[in-house]
């Protein structure tokens, strides 16, 4: 590999590129990076870590509230939006700078600029050509917004994330992760939310039975949704409000209108069909299992590629790539047991198959189901009750998902999705000694099957965990 300047070209300084660099490199590549913006990427800069602070100062609230039953007195309590807003950026700030250094200690070159190919090989950067073996794509997503008249008033997460004072009104239009994140932390934060939902419910692609329990927790809690209704149209009123209309004639006011109605691959403009580089209609990277494009010596990893387009997958696949083209013993990503969470209040999270997609896929499906009132709670006076779901296969009592609405959910299905990577059976979680009390050890104790087509879950009811 020494007729190139650099074994490995990675474009994107976020999550999946760093990682991709940081393996290639302890393996003994010469690596260069290319970032037009600050290291960190979507996850660091604009997404999974500035997004889950502000829902820790949203979920304060709730501990303010609960706090009472708890014999505390916590009087004129308020959020300053400005001063998380800062603190969020400070963090933010640091995290950018620790990443570079990272790059930077194991020898990877950062190179600065909007990247383009030239060929296959040749990267142009700030008018600086550069050469590699393999090119590694990490470029990433962006939002996307409907082509409707008046869209131009609208914000995204990217600048819902720098809001400095508090909308008292705030419509979201979208029902994906980051509609039901936002929503969560806006309502939290003490504003009026309106979440407006082509559909019915939120989060489709996911356990039907978990979506329908956090649309409920969340209207609990105060936030408003308008289901099956799409917005036509939307105009700035001379008051500076914000004036939706619906296709069912409702006009909707707000003073701040979030779109989050999905991301794009972020491809264009990178030279990347001119060298030969096929991309999905959406304008994602076509790659095999390898990550490999359509041409041979590059390769796409992360959103830009458009699969499972979640950060942990993202640094899997880069790692990967790493390990396949400079350690000897090439490899694919399995992305089988993925597990995911959504960091509503209160959160969601899953590892593998939904209900509907186990029944789709296998003979015999068994569901075991269980919705209960969480310890803390009976003092409290909070009205929320935490939902956990099992999935087995009825003819090997093998374990195909596990999902969970309530307080902890994603740090407990973590632990969950190791035991069905190493292919757990319904038997062995059953012999499995819970820790009491505890809301994780419910996952052990599920013993009632619920009946085929019978809608809703077991009411334990017995206030552990």
């Amino acid at each position: 590999m020494g007729r190139y300047q650099f074994d490995l070209i990675t474009i994107g300084a976020g999550s999946g590129g760093i990682a991709a660099s940081r393996r290639a490199a302890a393996h003994g590549a010469r690596v260069a990076i290319c970032e037009a913006g600050r290291v960190g990427g979507t996850c660091v800069l604009r997404g999974c870590v500035p997004k889950k602070l502000l829902v820790y100062g949203a979920q304060v609230r709730e501990e303010i509230d609960d706090a009472v039953g708890f014999g505390w007195s916590i009087a004129g309590a308020r959020c300053d939006l400005a001063a998380l807003i800062s603190n969020k950026d400070q963090e933010i700030a640091r995290l950018s700078r620790l990443y570079e250094r990272l790059l930077h200690d194991a020898g990877v070159e950062i190179v600065r600029g909007h990247a383009r190919l030239l060929d296959p090989h040749t990267v142009e950067v700030a008018g600086r050509c550069i050469q590699g073996e393999y090119i590694l794509l990490a470029t990433g997503s962006s939002p996307t917004r409907p082509a409707i008249p008046g869209i131009e008033h609208v914000i995204s997460s990217d600048e819902a994330l720098d809001l400095q004072t508090l909308p008292r009104h705030l419509v979201i239009v979208g029902g994906g992760y980051i509609a039901a994140e936002f929503a969560s932390i806006f309502r939290g934060l003490g504003a009026e939310v309106t979440v407006v939902l082509r559909g019915n419910l939120l989060l489709r692609g996911l356990d039907q039975d978990l979506r329908s329990h956090l649309q409920k927790a969340m209207e609990q809690r105060g936030v408003r949704f308008l289901c099956d209704t799409v917005v036509c149209s939307i105009e700035r009123e001379p008051d500076g409000r914000l004036s939706l209309l619906t296709n069912a004639g409702e006009i909707l006011e707000a003073d701040v209108v979030l779109y989050a109605t999905g991301r794009a691959p972020h491809t264009a403009g990178m030279g990347l069909q001119e060298v030969g580089v096929r991309l999905t209609p959406r304008g994602g990277v076509l790659v095999d299992a390898w990550s490999r494009s359509s041409v041979e010596n590059i390769y796409a990893v992360g959103d830009c590629s458009d699969r499972t387009n979640l950060t942990p997958v993202a640094i899997a696949q880069g790692r990967a790539v790493a390990d396949s083209l400079f350690s000897g013993t090439p490899r694919v990503f399995d992305p089988t047991a993925v597990p995911t969470a959504v960091f509503s209040l209160p959160p969601l999270a899953s590892v593998g198959l939904s209900e509907e997609s186990a029944r789709a896929r296998h003979r015999a499906v068994d569901v075991y189901l269980s919705s209960f009132r969480p310890l803390k709670h009976a003092l409290s006076g909070r009205d929320e009750h935490t939902l956990m779901k099992l999935v087995v296969d009825g003819e090997t009592d093998r374990v195909l998902g596990c999902h969970m609405v309530g307080a902890d959910a994603p740090e407990i299905i973590q632990g969950l999705a190791v035991a069905l990577s190493c292919g757990a059976t319904k038997a062995q979680l059953d012999a499995t000694v819970g820790i009491h009390p505890t809301a994780a050890e419910e996952f052990l104790t599920m013993r009632q099957k619920r009946p085929p087509h019978s809608p809703g879950g077991a009411e334990r009811g017995d206030g552990s965990g």
